[in-house]
């Protein structure tokens, strides 16, 4: 089972400042032990959301909205996917996480769709009518 970790930013992550050395060096050991155990698939920062876009959809049409964004609360800093037997196991490596500081940002866990999973569950919905 592949699960996306993904790590919250911040304001002050959002404002563009860099973690201290030693929080980079923690990071580099976590992802070091995730990739030693063989779990880790990929492992990435994402520059603040100023840089990035939104599309959003009206009557149709796509609209792209620049950054920065007027919430920033939710806003995704990096990720990790990582493949392992559970959802407990993604737990157990996110809690080894040195990223969460202060309660200030927050961690998600995901299952990632596998595509015959997927292609599974479109097929028992249209046998259902669902779809």
């Amino acid at each position: 089972m592949r699960f996306m970790i993904m790590g919250r930013g911040s304001e002050a992550s959002e404002a563009g400042v860099l973690p201290s050395d030693e929080l980079i060096e923690a990071m580099r050991a976590y992802n070091a032990s995730m990739t030693e155990a063989g779990v880790l698939r990929t492992a990435e920062a994402l520059h603040p959301m100023a840089t990035g876009a939104r599309l959003s959809y009206r009557k149709g049409k796509a609209v792209v909205i620049d950054g920065p964004f007027t919430e920033t609360k939710e806003v995704i800093a990096g990720f990790w996917i990582i493949e392992v037997a559970s959802k407990e196991e993604a737990v157990a490596w996110a809690l080894k996480m040195p990223y969460v500081q202060d309660g200030e940002e927050g961690i998600e866990i995901r299952e990632v769709f596998e595509v015959p999973e997927l292609d599974e569950r479109v097929e028992e919905e249209r046998d259902r009518g669902e779809r």
